[in-house]
């Protein structure tokens, strides 16, 4: 999307045509700067880190961090190797393990001599089918808002919760794809963005892409969504998923089922915006069966931001030696969910809906 006028991708090649290059999103939304990627570690630890985040951009970049530890050995051992290092970084986000298993199946039919080479192709095949998907959900979900602005005569008031832009995938995003492609169409939107914490993804990353796009917004803190929903402020709930499960469980960013509930509540649509490479036809019951990732109890009683001298800095905001837990993802059961906006079309969250979308790939029953 675009960034400066320009239009830009969170991941791609260097000239050298190996080097992988990222948009370090943690010095994001007061640096925007690119990191290079040149191994299988690097690759690691820029997930880990969130130097990249969000479900579909995690997955590319294992992708291309096979490729990357490839490019040094092509053997069966540094393939396993890679693909145990990756798979480790994350729990939640099911792209990561579809990507890793993708390349391995890929890969692990080829000589040595042929694996490098397919690899770097494979993994931007994934890149490009992201873009493609996530396009798509756009056209789809444009459709929600385009008849809500037709219903009101004004413009669309969306919500929406984490970063699910292009930020989080490699272009266009998931959730906020609709929005893009409803501000393309010059249909009137406006996006109430909320901060999200405790990595404040909202108010770093999403208020970040929407302003750079000319999108209008508003960025609210976390518990304002119901207060603004009671006062028919909201139209509709967007949100993206990490994971959603084969009978419509949806994993994403913590504090979207208290979003889904107050939506509920008031009579407002919540839609989950995803591409079929994070929905998980193995599991069932996403309560509880989805790992949760649990991350540092550090991004709680801290946060970073910037000082009035520019400097980004570190400060700490709970009382000295305040116990905190930190659970990165919550659940929101599908009978709290309208409708899933996929690649493929808008179906309801149900075993049934799922399965007359991707037909092929719903046949096991978790």
């Amino acid at each position: 999307m675009r960034v400066n006028g320009e239009w830009r991708r969170t991941i791609g090649l260097d000239g050298d045509g190996w080097t992988v290059l990222v948009i370090d999103q943690t010095r994001l939304p007061f640096v925007f700067e690119q990191v290079a990627l040149r191994s299988a570690e690097d690759a690691a630890e820029a997930i880990r880190r969130m130097v990249v985040r969000g479900a579909p951009l995690i997955g590319v970049t294992a992708a291309y961090g096979v490729a990357l530890a490839l490019r040094r050995d092509a053997r069966d051992v540094t393939l396993d190797e890679a693909i145990m290092l990756l798979g480790a970084t994350r729990p939640t986000a099911i792209n990561l393990r579809w990507a890793l298993e993708r390349m391995d199946r890929v890969l692990r039919p080829l000589s040595p001599p042929e694996r490098v080479g397919r690899a770097y192709a494979e993994a931007a095949a994934i890149a490009e089918e992201d873009v493609a998907c996530c396009s798509a959900i756009g056209r789809h979900g444009r459709v929600l808002i385009e008849e809500l602005a037709l219903a009101h005569g004004r413009p669309v008031q969306v919500l929406t919760h984490c970063n699910a832009g292009w930020l989080a995938c490699v272009d266009w995003g998931t959730a906020l794809a609709p929005v893009y492609a409803a501000h393309e169409a010059g249909i009137p939107v406006h996006v109430w963005v909320d901060e999200t914490r405790p990595r404040n993804q909202g108010a770093a990353l999403t208020a970040f892409e929407l302003g750079a796009h000319g999108i209008p917004y508003t960025l609210v803190a976390d518990n304002a969504g119901g207060h603004l929903m009671q006062r028919r402020q909201v139209d509709l709930c967007l949100v993206g998923s990490d994971r959603t499960t084969a009978s419509g469980d949806v994993a994403n960013k913590i504090g979207t089922y208290l979003k889904a509930l107050a939506a509920l509540d008031n009579g407002i649509p919540f839609y989950v915006a995803l591409p079929s490479s994070t929905i998980d036809w193995s599991m069932g019951d996403g309560v509880h069966a989805i790992p949760i990732e649990e991350r540092s109890p550090r991004e709680v009683t801290h946060i970073v931001g910037r000082d009035v001298d520019g400097l980004l800095a570190e400060v700490e905001i709970a009382a000295p030696g305040s116990h905190a837990v930190n659970p990165a993802f919550d659940v929101t059961p599908a009978r709290l969910v309208t409708g899933l906006v996929t690649e493929r079309g808008i179906t309801a969250a149900t075993r049934e809906g799922l399965r007359a979308l991707y037909p092929g790939q719903a046949g096991a029953t978790p």
